[in-house]
Formats: structure tokens, C-alpha cells, sequence
């Protein structure tokens, strides 16, 4: 299996699993068509499809298939490894000069974590947004 840094440090790949997080949200989808993706980010189906092979094999999304057509579906649980790896990083014990972070209740450490990948998710889509700009 691919290391799990290298399968999410590729834009197109990233761009692919916004795209499928953000449709998977919607409670009534079953999978997201190739076509669909191809749609959205505005790349080749081939490339789109060599991807998602990616992907598949890092375990990062699971297919369901319907005669020639193929569905995928966002499976996260492999980017476990990324926040394990990033939680020491974001410890007060990394900024010895640094006052000691105040301790969190649990529903303030969740708010605090879905606010920090909403601020996450909305830089990396306006950065999309500009890196596909003519001219950029």
C-alpha cells in the first residue's frame, strides 16, 4: 500500500476527495460517478480514473459498480495515520516557550476541531478556485 502522505500530497487527489466528502454530506447520494467528478474539476476522464485507482488501493475510497458504471464513495478512515501523525504538532508540549494551552471540555475541543477543518477546507477550495484562474 502507497504511504498515505504521498497518496494525499498529489492536488488532483485532494481535489477528488473535497469533491466526494462534499457530496457524500448529502444523506440521499450513493456514490459519485466518474463522469460527475470529471465534470466538477475539469480533468480528463483518464486521469480522473488513474486517481482514483490511487485511491482505491490506499483504501481512501470505495467503488460500487452498476453495469459499466462505477460510484465512489469517500472512505476517510485511512487519514487516521495524518491526524495521529499532526495531533504531537498541535500539542502545547511543541511551544515549550509558549504559555500552556488552556484544556478543552469535549464539546469545545469538537467545535474548535470542526471550525479549524472548515478554515481548512475553505483555504484549499479558494486556493483551487485561483490555481484554476487563466493566467495563474
Amino acid at each position: 500500500m502507497a504511504d498515505i502522505f504521498d497518496v494525499i500530497a498529489d492536488g488532483t487527489r485532494r481535489d477528488i476527495l473535497r469533491f466526494l466528502l462534499d457530496r457524500d454530506s448529502d444523506a440521499s447520494h450513493s456514490g459519485t460517478s466518474v463522469s460527475q467528478i470529471v465534470h466538477e474539476l475539469g480533468v480528463s476522464q483518464p486521469t480522473i480514473s488513474k486517481h482514483l485507482k490511487v485511491l482505491r488501493e490506499a483504501g481512501l475510497v470505495t467503488v460500487r459498480e452498476e453495469g459499466q458504471h462505477r460510484y465512489y464513495s469517500l472512505s476517510p478512515e485511512p487519514l487516521d495515520v495524518v491526524d495521529d501523525w499532526l495531533v504531537p504538532f498541535l500539542t502545547s508540549d511543541a511551544y515549550d516557550d509558549e504559555e500552556p494551552a488552556a484544556v478543552l471540555t469535549d464539546g469545545a475541543a469538537a467545535a474548535a476541531d470542526l471550525v479549524g477543518r472548515a478554515a481548512a477546507s475553505a483555504k484549499h477550495a479558494v486556493t483551487s478556485v485561483l490555481n484554476r484562474l487563466p493566467g495563474r
